[in-house]
């Protein structure tokens, strides 16, 4: 950690006092300082815009070093601007906007597992719907798995569906993961996804906004979206309904400047509408598997994806005069070159010539009758 000390302090102390996102205090803490902002708190004053009655009752309890020292006993550290650790991209959250009255960069985060937030770049956040389908969970997790193999970081938000199917993904190819909560890194939620965050914390990050201890609230969702979108280079969004948090995540990376993509389902399907609205609109780019989302997030002239052809057949490689003749040789019964030429509406001669040379690559044949479609060549 290479912050000052008395600013790590300023700033987990700002870190209990305010909510997640509050661009009052992410605002006046990059205006003033920390150490300003949280003396200016302290002071007994009411402030025009309403923080200081806001963090009032928190102010009674407040003991950033011990929060600190409690912390690090449990294998938390808190990561701040200044510090190595602290990843640039969040740095650009400063002139994103606000959305749903949330916005700004962090104070802080709080952070449990070994790897380091300034190792997440190229980071390919991977996000849509709670209620998935085994499609969607399948596409996330295949789409993870390929990203993470070619060194590139999933962050997602360890929430049932897509969230979970995107971690175990990347944990099945054997590469960490990052999962940013709405609640203390120290809390597990959703409860039923224990064992998976303990398997993120082996190998990558559980990453917060929040202090430890803080529970989960819809309004911390909102902006944990914002660190999501920031910690990566591009978003995509896999089953969305038209009304979801995971277009939230997607505004805030459209806001960033970053990669947007969605992976279209079913026209019928409720749960991929919002992606396809954005996919209609332009806002996201339409995306199939993890070899398109790369070429997207990779540098210019990586993992370039080339467009999908069939497979080269013996007509491809013909001319457009010989096409023409094979389409009069009928399939079963021999005819003279005469009536291939008749039909064909080409010369005797060249029709002969053509049917001499079509035979020797196998695609017509002779019999008693005269010419017919080679035995390998379909109907």
């Amino acid at each position: 950690m290479t912050a000052p000390s008395d600013e790590r302090l300023a700033r987990a102390a700002l870190s209990r006092l305010g909510e997640p996102g509050d661009l009052r205090l992410c605002h006046l803490a990059a205006e003033l300082g920390p150490q300003r902002l949280l003396a200016a708190l302290a002071e007994d004053r009411p402030r025009d815009d309403g923080l200081r009655d806001d963090v009032a009752e928190r102010l009674r309890h407040l003991d950033p070093a011990a929060e600190l020292a409690r912390a690090a006993r449990q294998g938390i550290r808190f990561v701040v601007p200044g510090d190595e650790e602290w990843p640039d991209g969040l740095d650009d959250l400063a002139g994103a906007g606000a959305l749903h009255e949330r916005g700004g960069v962090p104070v802080g985060l709080w952070v449990r597992g070994p790897l380091r937030l300034d190792e997440i770049a190229p980071g390919l956040a991977v996000v849509g719907s709670r209620a998935s389908t085994t499609y969607g969970d399948r596409v996330a997790a295949d789409v993870a798995a390929e990203a993470s193999l070619a060194g590139v970081t999933v962050v997602s938000g360890a929430a049932f569906g897509i969230d979970a199917a995107a971690h175990q993904g990347a944990l099945g190819a054997r590469r960490p993961t990052v999962a940013v909560l709405a609640c203390g890194v120290d809390k597990v939620y959703p409860a039923a996804h224990r064992a998976l965050l303990d398997d993120v914390v082996r190998t990558g990050a559980v990453v917060s906004e929040a202090a430890p201890g803080c529970a989960p609230q819809r309004v911390r969702f909102l902006a944990r979206n914002r660190v999501i979108a920031a910690l990566a280079r591009g978003t995509v969004v896999v089953e969305a309904a038209a009304r979801s948090g995971a277009l939230n995540t997607a505004t805030w990376a459209s806001a960033l400047g970053r990669v947007v993509a969605g992976v279209p389902g079913p026209v019928t399907s409720g749960s991929s509408a919002g992606v396809h609205e954005r996919i209609r609109n332009g806002s996201m780019t339409l995306v199939t598997s993890g070899a398109d989302v790369l070429e997207l997030v990779g540098s210019a002239g990586e993992h370039l994806v080339e467009p999908p052809r069939a497979p080269t057949t013996r007509r491809d490689r013909l001319t457009a005069r010989q096409r023409q003749l094979l389409d009069a040789v009928p399939v079963s019964t021999g005819v003279p070159a005469d009536s291939v030429a008749r039909v064909a509406g080409v010369g005797v001669l060249e029709a002969a010539s053509l049917l001499r040379r079509l035979e020797t690559i196998g695609l017509v044949e002779r019999d008693e009758d005269g010419w017919r479609l080679g035995r390998a060549e379909p109907a």
